[in-house]
């Protein structure tokens, strides 16, 4: 840059050469305007995925001689931040996100559809409510094992899997979207509002991005 600086400064004192100006002007136009293009669209900064509230006002084992399954209450909080200042995102795929317990998948809840779009540098917040008499769930020994042990101190360990794929404006790379986030809940004791318990903001962890993304 400094040689063209330079150039202008040379060119512009005579006017004799005044289109030589014009063009080092030019040349430092287009320079700047490929900068800001290569910033703008040339790399991608992945997406932040937080829970920054839950509560669970009930979780129940509930048991026969053929299945398993889980009575729940369960609100949350859920973020999504593209931190892209000027490229907008496309779901591809339907954005959800799944609940399991002791690794076993409960439940699942669609937050987008296919085509829904985030714009560039907003966050979109999507509070869930969901709840089930009896979501099956295929614990296993172990797993009703677990249950008993994290029921007997009333704290919870529930994953929200956040799954989607997205599509950055002015590229052609589909990019996946997949984050976890671990949740420690308390329940609620009876006659105890959830509000009265303190939950601590969670940051979810993203999967390596692919290639371009």
């Amino acid at each position: 840059m400094g040689a063209f600086d330079d150039c202008c400064d040379d060119c512009c004192y005579s006017w004799k050469d005044y289109w030589w100006c014009v063009l080092c002007i030019v040349i430092l136009a287009v320079i700047a305007v490929i900068i800001i293009l290569v910033v703008a669209f040339g790399f991608v900064r992945h997406v932040d995925v937080s829970v920054d509230d839950a509560s669970l006002t009930r979780l129940a084992l509930v048991s026969t001689p053929t299945m398993t399954a889980l009575a729940y209450n369960l609100s949350l909080t859920l973020t999504i931040r593209n931190p892209n200042w000027a490229m907008s995102m496309t779901n591809s795929k339907p954005l959800e996100a799944a609940y399991s317990f002791d690794g076993q998948q409960f439940d699942r809840v669609r937050l987008a559809d296919e085509g829904d779009k985030h714009p560039a540098g907003k966050t979109r917040v999507y509070r869930l409510t969901t709840g089930s008499d009896g979501a099956l769930v295929s614990l296993g020994n172990a797993g009703v094992a677990e249950f008993k042990k994290e029921n007997a101190t009333g704290v919870f360990e529930v994953e929200v899997a956040v799954k989607g794929e997205v599509k950055y404006t002015a590229r052609v790379t589909k990019c996946a979207i997949e984050a976890t986030c671990p949740l420690k809940l308390q329940l609620a004791p009876p006659g105890q509002a959830p509000a009265a318990l303190v939950f601590q903001k969670v940051k979810c962890k993203l999967a390596k991005a692919e290639k371009n993304c």
